[in-house]
């Protein structure tokens, strides 16, 4: 259990490192803005607690808030996919047995994992693009932004399942 932990912990601290050192800096036009620290409540374990998603993916969130000077919206992004998690993973699965699982590429496999990856990321991108511009002015303009962003963050992390996340 202890193990554990630590492993979710070095992961929380390497993602939020990586997003706010490097990733912040990443903006194609405006448009693009790969956010990758999801990915730490993506792999949270399926079977964790509904409060360990919810203090950890506003944790997480506020971390970014508080390195890129933004007032929450980092924060209320992620406690809504943490929220909504769950849910996501329940509708897609099929198998009861799948529910104990860690939910990454490998045990998953691909498709699953693509799927799992496209719905949480465009859930996050959309609340967060929406909450920052906090108007349907834009609208069209906003939903560009959504989609060139989570085209290139669900690249990025399925990208590195492949690369980092081999357990």
């Amino acid at each position: 259990m202890g193990r554990e932990v630590i492993k979710y912990l070095i992961m929380f601290v390497v993602l939020v490192l990586t997003q706010v050192l490097f990733l912040n800096q990443v903006q194609i036009s405006g448009f693009v803005n790969p956010y990758i620290y999801i990915l730490f409540i993506m792999l949270l374990p399926v079977n964790a607690p509904r409060y360990v998603l919810l203090f950890g993916g506003f944790l997480l969130g506020i971390c970014i808030d508080i390195f890129s000077n933004t007032l929450g919206i980092h924060a209320f992004a992620t406690v809504f996919i943490a929220f909504l998690r769950p849910l996501v993973i329940g509708a897609i699965t099929n198998r009861e047995e799948d529910m104990l699982d860690y939910p990454g590429l490998q045990q998953n496999g691909l498709a699953w994992f693509f799927y799992y990856t496209v719905i949480m990321v465009v859930l996050h991108h959309t609340a967060l693009f929406f909450i920052e511009v906090f108007t349907l002015a834009n609208v069209f303009g906003t939903l560009y932004r959504i989609v060139l962003s989570s085209l290139f963050s669900i690249f990025v992390i399925v990208l590195s399942q492949f690369i980092v996340f081999r357990d």
